[in-house]
């Protein structure tokens, strides 16, 4: 089973589910953008392409057409008398009710990713697109012996890092409250806070003879989601992990930094991205692509509004893009406008098949809803919701040569080195 992590707030995005290269574990803001996140792969992911849109709230009147009328009013008031009166497990609050009521509304359109968000939810969620938040910069999961969470990564720089917090280490009591018995979500919520803020935390290290108690300062943690390195042969190595309104300015310095170390070509790794900003994908194409389409979107009345590259900073080495089954949304954008153009040879396994938008719709109690508005389209009118893209080049990941050997061989990212030396020549 897939181990839920988080990074002190929502989700450990190690999203490279099939391969471990680079841990990432966004967590991200709001912005009024279009986002696109798909991949229901992981216990808890955030899936979106989604824009914000002013507050739709309104003087609201019975329709006896509309699905909420007096009938259906009187009958929600029956409900919650009869609930209130005979639920027998534990008390049932007013807001409990009215917020399944809400998201009983949305999941009655069958959509994954059409969903209502509480205040709290929308404010999480807010974090989310911007690949900045506050906290300590840790990754924490449950470790499955004591059930109790554990720290399974640190950001480099991040104050998690500062007191030497470290992998395995088991997070007994945060603030001199013990974690057993809490879950996942709760403890993250007690160790997270406003910068400037410290956190207590007691600690059970392997080898250590006695508890560690470190006091941690949070602050403002950007997440890393983009990694990169040279390779042999002059070839250069750059993966995305996660489209955020960060990853723009990383991309940026990490293309920079490879095209003044004389790359010759480049491999770009989406394998796991799950998606995110649209703004982000698109401002990234804009450094890779010629002159011409990204992508375009259609409502259901037919408006059409597309998102266009000037074609002034092409890429002018051979590329070759890593993709497989978690690679959605945001992320099959980018591939799939780079195999329409021609300009870059796609490795792996098909993609997870995202190709729908959604729209965050705030009120102005804070809550919010997030519902499907349009498809989008690739550069030569692809759809691939439901289907996918394929890669021009069929490679399996091998878990076994991976995880199970001494000396780890990502042999999709050796089929990419060979299939770009090809390329180069």
């Amino acid at each position: 089973m897939e181990e839920n992590k988080e990074l002190e707030t929502v989700t450990e995005s190690q999203r490279n589910a099939g391969k471990g290269l680079f841990l990432s574990g966004i967590i991200v803001g709001f912005a009024a953008t279009l986002l696109v996140v798909g991949g229901i792969f992981i216990a808890f992911q955030i899936h979106r392409i989604v824009t914000v849109k002013d507050d739709v709230s309104a003087q609201v009147s019975y329709d006896e057409d509309s699905a909420v009328n007096a009938q259906t009013i009187k009958k929600l008031q029956l409900l919650e008398d009869t609930v209130k009166e005979n639920f027998y497990l534990s008390e049932v609050t007013n807001e409990q009710l009215e917020d399944g009521m809400y998201r009983g509304l949305m999941e009655a359109l069958d959509d994954p990713y059409s969903e209502y968000y509480t205040a709290e939810e929308l404010n999480e969620l807010t974090e989310q697109t911007q690949g900045i938040y506050y906290g300590i910069g840790a990754y924490v999961s449950m470790d499955s012996d004591t059930n109790l969470p554990k720290i399974s990564g640190v950001i480099e720089g991040a104050p998690a890092a500062d007191v030497d917090l470290r992998a395995n280490d088991i997070i007994y009591e945060v603030d001199g409250v013990s974690t057993a018995g809490k879950t996942l979500t709760e403890s993250v919520s007690m160790i997270r806070g406003e910068a400037g803020t410290t956190v207590d935390l007691t600690i059970v290290r392997q080898g250590a003879g006695d508890y560690l108690h470190v006091t941690v300062e949070r602050a403002k943690v950007e997440s890393p989601t983009v990694k990169y390195e040279m390779l042999d042969d002059n070839m250069a190595y750059i993966q995305i992990v996660e489209f955020d309104d960060v990853t723009i300015d990383q991309f940026t310095d990490a293309l920079a930094t490879v095209k003044g170390s004389d790359m010759k070509g480049l491999i770009l790794d989406l394998r796991g991205n799950p998606g995110g900003s649209l703004d982000a994908v698109v401002q990234i194409a804009r450094k890779l692509l010629p002159e011409g389409m990204i992508v375009y979107t259609e409502d259901k009345a037919g408006k059409r509004t597309e998102y266009t590259c000037d074609g002034k900073t092409p890429l002018e080495v051979p590329l070759v893009v890593l993709v497989d089954m978690n690679s959605a949304s945001a992320s099959e954008i980018l591939a799939g406008a780079i195999q329409d153009y021609g300009i870059g040879t796609l490795v792996g396994t098909t993609t997870f098949g995202k190709g729908i938008v959604q729209q965050i719709m705030p009120f102005t109690d804070g809550s919010a809803i997030k519902i499907t508005i349009s498809a989008y389209y690739t550069p030569n009118g692809r759809n691939i919701h439901g289907t996918g893209i394929e890669p021009d080049v069929e490679c399996e990941f091998d878990g076994d040569a991976y995880y199970n050997s001494d000396t780890p061989v990502d042999n999709q990212l050796e089929k990419a080195k060979e299939v770009l030396k090809d390329l180069m020549k």
